[in-house]
């Protein structure tokens, strides 16, 4: 019997042929490729300072990944039961009502995604003035010729864009490799120090702050449930390539990670701020830095190339549902891109990378707090353009990200007779685990953030005007 359900809106797909779609590796690469960034290179350090010892310190990067699979098992029922490109769009949506899908994709062009994709333009941006010798002030203008340059490729369709994201996904991997490889082979290995347990050293907290980096560092492995419209036979692959992806990055941190306590100790691993670089000072030579710096950079595109893949699919999905941004939607029928969407997506991270990342920016943004009587943000608490996007979005992130895991329970309510090709193990529990956790990080990043979260709080409220008149357009059209 053909347990096949009728083709409805929630299992349209992109515009293209089968030859444009993504295959399984195409997947696991975007995963991959997204999560694996820029900070692995500097959130090691931060995790070992809020640990007591080495194991206790690759534990947690074990924990991020178990916690991360619990996730993609949720993920991967959602894809599968509604196989439709756009993600948390599509599930939030059919859960809560067209307004919060409305609201998610708004706050992602608005803030959460283009404020990723700026933030990771300035980690290449930041490595690239660093290795041609320029001034760090020109680093805005590095970082939107890397937002302009990706986005110009993304345009060229599905092909390109795969192809693009599958050739720095290995490189990344291979250049992670060599700083393994490095730190066993010429490291002189470590004694674990005699540490004082956290517990004795009144520091009862700093384990929780280690998983917040952990997580931060395994943040992105959704993104593939955004073209899940594009994935060949995507009840089959979905659960494979979210689960196998992130069970690849786990085994990549946990190397990493190893491969620098080898080298630095822990200790020295502890006292670094860039200990992937130091461990490639291993070797002798002063080429070492430079090859850093392009790896950081291959990392960052890599990152930056996905995420411009991936979200445009959330907005051309929302374009497709709302009159107001129909232009989102409309594809390029002969490439398979969504062009105008990332356009848009392209054009509004570069507003933001030169709002944050610029002098004249933030006094821009200083200026409209004081005319609302809102206290000034604390420029000087964050380290350039990077950590100040990362940041400010992340309250709005984990909130969504949390709706998500609600909408299962729910979904699993509303659409009881609907076909779940995959189902996620250990019904409640695993996702009430995923809620838990959402719920943890979104009170400790808006502890966190503070004030600056309003730069994308604001712009999340300012869409229930923009709903409004959304929804009175829909309204008129089908009257």
């Amino acid at each position: 019997m053909d347990r096949t359900p009728p083709t409805t809106a929630d299992d349209r797909r992109a515009p293209g042929s089968a030859s444009t779609l993504l295959g399984f590796w195409d997947a696991v690469s975007v995963i991959v490729g997204i999560v694996v960034g820029a900070s692995i290179f500097k959130v090691p350090a931060d995790v070992f300072n809020n640990v007591s010892g080495p194991w206790q310190g690759l534990g947690v990067w074990l924990l991020g990944g178990a916690l991360s699979l619990v996730g993609a098992l949720c993920y991967a029922e959602l894809a599968t039961t509604y196989p439709r490109s756009g993600g948390d769009y599509v599930y939030l949506t059919r859960a809560f009502g067209p307004l919060s899908g409305f609201l998610f994709g708004w706050a992602r062009l608005g803030g959460i995604l283009t404020g990723s994709i700026g933030a990771m333009a300035y980690v290449f941006a930041d490595h690239a003035v660093d290795l041609f010798g320029i001034e760090r002030e020109a680093n805005y203008q590095f970082a939107i010729g890397g937002v302009l340059v990706l986005t110009l490729v993304n345009m060229g369709g599905v092909s390109v864009g795969k192809t693009a994201q599958n050739v720095l996904t290995v490189l990344k991997v291979f250049g992670l490799s060599g700083i393994v490889l490095v730190g066993f082979v010429w490291g002189g290995g470590y004694e674990a120090p005699t540490s004082v347990p956290v517990e004795a050293s009144g520091a009862s907290g700093t384990l929780g702050m280690a998983l917040i980096f952990v997580l931060y560092a395994y943040g992105g492995w959704n993104d593939s449930a955004y073209v899940a419209a594009e994935i060949r036979d995507p009840r089959r692959n979905v659960p494979r390539a979210l689960c196998q992806g992130i069970a690849a990055i786990t085994v990549i941190y946990l190397l990493v990670n190893a491969g620098i306590l080898y080298g630095l100790g822990f200790e020295g691993g502890r006292s670094s701020r860039t200990p992937a670089a130091d461990v490639l000072a291993l070797i002798p030579g002063e080429w070492s830095p430079n090859v850093i710096r392009v790896l950081v950079m291959v990392s960052a595109l890599g990152a930056l190339n996905g995420m411009l893949f991936t979200g445009s699919r959330v907005h051309a999905s929302m374009g497709a549902d709302h009159r107001l941004f129909a232009w989102l939607g409309k594809w390029n029928t002969r490439t398979g891109a969504p062009v105008w969407a990332l356009a848009t997506e392209g054009a509004i991270s570069i507003l933001l990378i030169l709002a944050i990342g610029t002098q004249a920016g933030r006094g821009s943004i200083d200026a409209l707090f004081e005319r609302f009587g809102a206290s000034l943000i604390p420029w000087e608490k964050f380290e350039g353009g990077f950590s100040t996007l990362v940041i400010a979005t992340a309250p709005i992130f984990w909130l969504f990200f949390l709706l998500t895991g609600v909408s299962l329970f729910v979904l699993r309510v509303k659409d009881a007779g609907r076909d779940r090709p995959f189902s996620v193990p250990l019904y409640p529990w695993t996702p009430l685990v995923f809620c838990g956790t959402s719920i943890y990080m979104l009170y400790a990043s808006i502890d966190y953030a503070r004030s600056l979260s309003l730069i994308v709080i604001a712009p999340l409220l300012l869409g229930l005007p923009v709903y409004a008149i959304s929804r009175s357009m829909n309204r008129r059209a089908t009257q």
